[in-house]
């Protein structure tokens, strides 16, 4: 990678650009395909990247491409004086591998509206949201050129490995981004098109595998059973002793310091329209299975976990082979909530998992991430803080008017269950809170085949950005 950095021409006459189709803006945007865990995919995570840019450039900002260890960050600036609102959109041109392609209805990177809505991959992560937010700048950019609000826009190609590359680049531009008010995105969910929610808490995450090796070679189980622990065996018992049988994580100290959701988040997610008997219809079980002290909706959002992603040992073909592994592996992860700290998390499930190794095996600890809980409280709060930077106080009203004027009735404001680990680290590096506003829908399959975005979405989603940056402005 070179050290220069590639610069796009301001380009000033927005009245004279031609108007815009967002469907056929975000299918070109789709066709790129940007998958950025695999090196096979350069050649799309170019083009993606160039086609970030040339929306920069097409909304009225200067645009800067700037060089990281593996993928560009576009960054796009439209200035002003110290007295404007300060705002930075944020979004993400990279996808997820599409495979299984054969599970496809229609081609991944060949956006397809039917039964209205736009499938294809990244059409809901990230590329239509941060699209939609794109051009509901440009739109009011063009009605009022000389709109008194400075813009910043960054949009990364690593979201979806980690985004390796991002600390470094908030600790170069740091001081240029902490002058800013708030960040503004769109990498969060709502319940449906009909109702959005504007996420103020996303659960914190660390992920380790547990790799257990009992003998040093895969062993004949008649010859040899009975003599030796099974590995398989060994994992699967230090696995079950990670929970108690009410569901609670039996790790000594995992929830110490643990913050409950305030009263007014219990009130609000009671508003959210999917009951219990629904919620266990649409996932295809017949019970859930909440820890004490939370309803199943609300352990999805702010109840921490501890929960197992893959696991594996032994013959995995066709038929049976009788061994006794000498390998066993399994995968967790933890959501956590705020009052945990992920470096202790680790630390504390590292440990239970240690003191729980059987005699006669050995455990190897594979740490793959660690990155906190985030929250953000709105405006007229029992839990406000008293030193809310008033920008960002004036955003979330602007939000609330904007999108009940755009989808017919006010957002709900709650946390959500995932975690974008990014949103944390802009906190921690520059000091700045977030207002994230759902875009896509539980019928969305984010990193599944089938992805798509409602197309009532994209068009109100846009009425809705135009509104609220307007607001903000003033």
């Amino acid at each position: 990678m070179q050290d220069e950095k590639f610069l796009v021409p301001y380009f000033s006459f927005l009245s004279s650009l031609p108007p815009m189709d967002a469907v056929r803006v975000i299918s070109d945007y789709v066709r790129f395909p940007s998958v950025s865990t695999d090196p096979a995919f350069a050649a799309g995570m170019a083009g993606a990247r160039d086609f970030a840019a040339k929306l920069l450039a097409d909304a009225g900002l200067s645009v800067e491409v700037v060089p990281t260890p593996l993928h560009p960050i576009v960054l796009g600036r439209r200035p002003g004086p110290a007295s404007w609102p300060h705002v930075v959109l944020y979004g993400h041109y990279d996808v997820q591998p599409a495979d299984p392609l054969e599970l496809w209805t229609s081609p991944p990177y060949q956006a397809t509206v039917r039964n209205g809505r736009l499938y294809g991959r990244g059409a809901a992560d990230n590329k239509g949201p941060h699209t939609i937010g794109l051009l509901g700048l440009t739109k009011l950019l063009r009605r009022r050129p000389d709109l008194p609000l400075r813009v910043t826009v960054l949009i990364e190609g690593e979201e979806e490995i980690g985004s390796p590359s991002f600390n470094g680049f908030l600790e170069k531009y740091k001081a240029e981004l902490s002058g800013a008010d708030f960040v503004l995105l769109s990498d969060t969910g709502s319940p449906s098109k009909d109702q959005i929610v504007v996420t103020t808490g996303l659960r914190g995450i660390i992920g380790l595998e547990a790799r257990l090796t009992g003998p040093k070679m895969d062993l004949h189980s008649g010859l040899h059973g009975g003599a030796v622990y099974n590995t398989i065996q060994a994992l699967a018992e230090i696995c079950t002793s990670l929970h108690n049988a009410d569901g609670s994580v039996n790790v000594p100290g995992f929830y110490d310091g643990v913050q409950t959701p305030s009263q007014w988040e219990r009130d609000e997610l009671k508003k959210f329209p999917l009951p219990e008997a629904a919620y266990r219809e649409f996932l295809g079980v017949e019970a859930l299975y909440a820890q004490p002290g939370y309803t199943p909706i609300e352990a999805t959002r702010y109840g921490p976990t501890l929960e197992f992603n893959g696991i594996g040992g032994g013959y995995q073909g066709e038929g049976g082979k009788t061994v006794i592994p000498s390998k066993a592996f399994a995968k967790i992860t933890c959501r956590l909530i705020p009052g945990q700290d992920a470096d202790d998390i680790i630390r504390k499930v590292s440990a239970a998992l240690r003191a729980r190794v059987p005699r006669g095996t050995t455990l190897e600890i594979v740490i793959r991430q660690g990155n906190n809980a985030y929250h953000v409280v709105p405006p007229g709060k029992p839990d406000t803080p008293a030193d809310q930077n008033p920008i960002l106080a004036k955003a979330f009203e602007a939000a609330k008017e904007a999108v009940a004027g755009a989808f017919g009735k006010p957002p709900l404001f709650l946390s959500e269950g995932g975690s974008v680990p990014i949103i944390g680290d802009i906190k921690t590096v520059t000091g700045l809170d977030s207002l994230m506003i759902g875009l896509f829908t539980p019928d969305s399959n984010l990193h599944a085949p089938d992805e798509s975005l409602e197309l009532a979405i994209i068009e109100r989603g846009i009425l809705a950005y135009e509104a609220l940056l307007e607001k903000l402005a003033g």
